[in-house]
């Protein structure tokens, strides 16, 4: 039987080559796609609007802009007021990076209807173009195939690795500053108490009721 933290990493891998979409975007508002990468990994993406009416060119209307950035800030893409288009960039920094698409405001509205097609890892390899380029033979490509793939999801272990260490590491922060806080307000309780202790007792003893 294959262990069960295998099959979830792989079945992360999978969905994460999987990214093709189609959404729809009104007239004068933003809609963004978010995809976890880490760093120095090759990631391609292409949209385009759909066409409303077969047969007829695209209205001049249906038309956005794009920009991907990092979770940093920094753009990677930006196109203005396109029908269709593409990226591709290696990535310097690991996080979530957002595609934004804006389509720009119109009387009367209209929704637009984008195809957008991203892939990162090892999906965003060309095999044919590898095969056809190298020459090799069938088997010996699959091989490379399976090869990138493997090194992908250990190298996917690795980020998950680091992660899991960044978030063990920030619940150990926050248990040491609860545990001050509490620490901290036990000690405050208590002055409060022995003050209202002290002062009932000097005004009992004023009163020479005690």
């Amino acid at each position: 039987m294959i262990p069960r933290m295998p099959i979830i990493l792989i079945l992360m891998f999978l969905a994460r080559q999987i990214q093709s979409v189609q959404f729809e975007v009104l007239s004068g508002h933003t809609k963004c796609i978010a995809e976890d990468i880490k760093s120095h990994s090759m990631t391609v993406g292409k949209y385009h609007i759909v066409n409303p009416n077969d047969g007829h060119p695209l209205p001049d209307t249906h038309k956005v802009t794009v920009r991907v950035t990092s979770t940093y800030g920094n753009t990677y893409h930006y196109s203005d007021n396109v029908p269709e288009g593409h990226f591709a960039f290696e990535t310097t920094e690991a996080g979530d990076y957002m595609a934004c698409f804006y389509a720009a405001d119109h009387k009367p509205p209209i929704t637009l209807t984008v195809d957008f097609d991203w892939k990162s890892g090892v999906a965003a390899k060309d095999w044919t173009s590898v095969a056809k380029k190298g020459s090799v033979e069938l088997m010996e490509l699959e091989l490379k195939k399976m090869y990138e793939h493997v090194q992908n999801i250990h190298d996917e272990m690795f980020y998950l690795r680091e992660r899991e260490e960044e978030m063990q590491e920030l619940n150990r922060s926050t248990n040491s500053k609860m545990a001050w806080m509490t620490g901290l307000s036990i000690f405050i309780c208590l002055s409060v108490a022995g003050l209202q202790l002290w002062h009932l007792k000097t005004f009992f003893e004023k009163k020479k009721l005690i």
